[in-house]
């Protein structure tokens, strides 16, 4: 880097410390207040609600650092405007495309950390978060229906090769991962129901299977027609099946269902990583569901750490404006709203792609785009002015 550039990365990322510590201080304490509702439920005390919140940080610095690194850059380089720094560094012949891609290589480390910190650190601390909450209250997770949750489970499970289908409907999602209140509805390829399970718990043991326990298995089998030239008619009102009931302490299972394809009960879409989305995605898709939302999450997991470059350049016609127009921190004000815009605006439109079952890459993208032309645009006005 040249001498100006280490002068410009050491200014911002003094700055966008401060800055992502100061804001992520003013979440923990927004989230600390929002968990004292459940302080004193079970064995909820005030020590695991504190302890829940510091393992929500780094989701936390994974959505504050594009912001952050947008008002570190405004306030240094307003802060150079002032200071009639920056007209100093222009009159010595740097030019607006050579400050640009400076800007853009300052941004990099960024960009680097953002990744790390939404694929490794933030999925493993938001699951160790609800795991210290709900071990505390000592309940269970389930989704919105009132039986559970309903998974459809599709694999060659036969030694002819037939294709079976499940339905598979969990209970309860224990924070360790084991399940219990299972049941499993099994269909033929033709989709006939051929069995019924029932089990009290569940646990997964890799690869592929999960251990059932207290299981009753009802095994529905085909009640041949009547055959012969005295047989009467098949009667549609008569049964069809007649069913084989056995009780099994435990059952072995094979599936293709996951403990991490179930743990999207624990963490949103939006706080997955990449890697667990992609799997997730593809069970979806193997099973003929809907991954919409999924594939959005994916790709604004993909494309949100560039937010950070987006953020640099709208930071960058800053430098260009004097002093007279405005001072520090008003345009630092300015910032936070722009970046706050952002965030919201980046939010509103990844539901609106959703509903409307918009492309995923377009719905992700779009956002950002529409922002790094607008600090183009003005980046271009200010050079020209």
């Amino acid at each position: 880097m040249r001498i100006y550039e280490r002068y410009f990365a050491r200014q911002i990322y003094l700055t966008f410390v401060f800055i992502l510590f100061a804001f992520s201080g003013l979440f923990f304490f927004f989230d600390l207040i929002n968990e004292l509702n459940s302080v004193g439920h079970g064995n909820y005390k005030f020590t695991y609600a504190v302890l829940r919140v510091a393992l929500q940080t780094p989701s936390r610095f994974y959505e504050i650092i594009p912001v952050a690194a947008l008002i570190s850059s405004i306030y240094v380089f307003a802060q150079m405007a002032a200071n009639s720094e920056y007209t100093i560094f222009r009159v010595s012949g740097l030019a607006t495309n050579q400050a640009l891609r400076s800007l853009l290589k300052i941004g990099i480390p960024l960009v680097i950390v953002t990744y790390l910190i939404g694929e490794v650190v933030g999925p493993y601390t938001d699951q160790l978060s609800e795991r210290v909450r709900l071990e505390a209250l000592g309940s269970s997770v389930s989704s919105n229906f009132e039986s559970g949750v309903w998974v459809k489970d599709t694999l060659t499970a036969r030694a002819d090769g037939e294709q079976v289908t499940r339905f598979v409907n969990v209970g309860k999602l224990q924070p360790d991962a084991t399940i219990s209140d299972v049941r499993i509805y099994e269909f033929d390829a033709k989709f006939r129901l051929s069995n019924v399970r029932i089990a009290k718990s569940g646990k997964y043991q890799p690869p592929g299977h999960w251990l059932l326990t207290d299981v009753t298995d009802t095994q529905l089998i085909d009640v041949p027609p009547p055959t012969g030239s005295g047989a009467k008619p098949a009667d549609a009102l008569n049964p069809v099946y007649r069913a084989e009931q056995v009780t099994l302490p435990e059952y072995s299972l094979r599936s293709e269902l996951t403990p991490q394809i179930l743990s999207v009960l624990l963490v949103s879409p939006e706080r997955m990583s990449m890697f667990n989305l992609f799997r997730y995605i593809q069970h979806l898709t193997e099973n003929h569901q809907d991954s919409q939302r999924y594939e959005i999450a994916l790709w604004r997991k993909l494309l949100y750490p560039f937010a950070v470059f987006v953020m640099l350049v709208l930071s960058l016609p800053f430098a260009y404006l004097h002093t007279r127009a405005g001072v520090v921190g008003v345009k630092v004000f300015g910032g936070i709203m722009l970046g706050m815009s952002f965030q919201l605006f980046n939010t509103l439109f990844s539901h609106i792609g959703t509903l409307n079952t918009w492309p995923a890459p377009l719905t992700a993208a779009t956002p950002g785009l529409i922002y790094l032309v607008l600090g183009l645009v003005g980046l271009k006005w200010v050079d020209r002015h």
